[in-house]
């Protein structure tokens, strides 16, 4: 499944988000000013190719990359077949609960999931994309905390 967002390329660096995971990968391209450019789910055997084309679209400065279930497989295999590739790990815990509210605050509840309560809501798609922005917000975050 893809769920994508673009609009017109731009000259100033930008960071990379990616989530990985075992079947499916959140990709998101952010700038410093917190514009969000691009963001989508992809199958895990594509998102090097997926990351690749990111790097190629966007002057991408950092990526900004989970760090928990598959990380260091996955900045392994970036750093082998992406080049130029800065890679920072960043803490992913409570990501996914927090991605969920995210999504809804993205994609208000239409029709009958407006009638849920918050708590029993589940975003009809994957937010691996939604974690990826969350991660580079938590690198800004980190930024600017020191």
């Amino acid at each position: 499944m893809l769920v994508s967002f673009s609009v017109t390329p731009l000259t100033q660096p930008v960071i990379l988000g990616f989530d990985p995971g075992r079947e499916k990968c959140g990709v998101a391209v952010m700038g410093l000013d917190l514009t969000l450019y691009h963001h989508a789910v992809v199958v895990a055997p594509n998102a090097v190719e997926a990351l690749r084309a990111l790097q190629q679209r966007y002057p991408v400065s950092v990526v900004v990359m989970g760090d928990q279930t598959t990380a260091k497989q996955w900045q392994a295999k970036l750093a082998a077949q992406l080049e130029n590739l800065r890679i920072v790990l960043v803490d992913e815990r409570y990501s996914t609960l927090e991605a969920r509210d995210r999504y809804w605050q993205m994609y208000p509840p239409k029709g009958w999931r407006r009638l849920l309560p918050e708590g029993l809501r589940t975003p009809p798609r994957p937010i691996d994309d939604i974690v990826a922005i969350l991660l580079i917000e938590r690198y800004l975050n980190r930024l600017t905390d020191n």
